[in-house]
């Protein structure tokens, strides 16, 4: 199971950490992804939902 939000589809963003001296690491930004039961196409589901779909109320909680 990807870490990727099962509504939107937000996924981990790439991209440099950058330090003091101009040193550049590789780093990895994860979504915010909460286990949900919610209903879905009128079942009971757990899926992996970002927050900001749970706050716009893109899902329906149980």
């Amino acid at each position: 199971m990807a870490r990727a939000c099962e509504i939107c589809g937000k996924k981990p963003q790439l991209g440099n950490k950058v330090s003091h001296a101009n040193n550049k690491t590789r780093t990895r930004w994860l979504p915010n992804l909460k286990k949900v039961h919610c209903i879905s196409d009128g079942q009971p589901k757990t899926m992996r939902v970002c927050t900001n779909c749970i706050k716009s109320g893109r899902i329906v909680k149980i």
